[in-house]
């Protein structure tokens, strides 16, 4: 047997699907902390945000955090090999914006360890890249203020 017809075999795929259930998460459930207290290492963002309509508010804040740090849309094998508290963003606090109707400041923090190090453009490619495709937010603004940790300012790649 070839190493193809054992990798595509239906056995082998049987196999990767015991005890997995594949399928759209809850973001919220991960990736909203609202008792996340930030660390001098975190690099912190804040967006505004309109969610869609019947999308809670610390939902829309989680969904900004999936896709710019260790989260997908489905549930995956690999999600076991590396430390997601470590790695992941988290949405830490979410406000309304006073005057305007479903709109929310989002406030989200970045472990440092998860970017590049000194790399403004691999930072930036997290932060935004994707996120601004999710079905769950009607609108998103990145907002230019940025915290950054000195570690991150000093490194000798700047």
């Amino acid at each position: 047997m070839s190493c193809r017809e054992g990798l595509m075999s239906p056995q082998t795929e049987t196999k990767a699907g015991v005890g997995f259930k594949a399928g759209v998460k809850d973001y919220k459930l991960t990736y909203y902390t609202p008792d996340y207290e930030t660390k001098d290492t975190n690099i912190l963002a804040a967006f505004r945000v309109t969610p869609q309509p019947r999308v809670p508010p610390e939902e829309a804040g989680a969904v900004i955090v999936v896709e710019s740090s260790t989260g997908t849309w489905t549930t995956v094998w690999t999600v076991g090999l590396t430390s997601l508290d470590h790695y992941k963003g988290r949405c830490y606090d979410i406000e309304p914006v006073v005057g305007e109707e479903n709109q929310y400041i989002a406030y989200v923090a970045y472990p440092l360890d998860l970017f590049e190090e000194g790399s403004v453009t691999n930072m930036f490619t997290f932060i935004v890249g994707n996120v601004f495709g999710f079905k769950a937010l009607r609108t998103l603004v990145l907002s230019l203020e940025f915290l950054f940790p000195l570690l991150f300012l000093l490194s000798p790649k700047m």
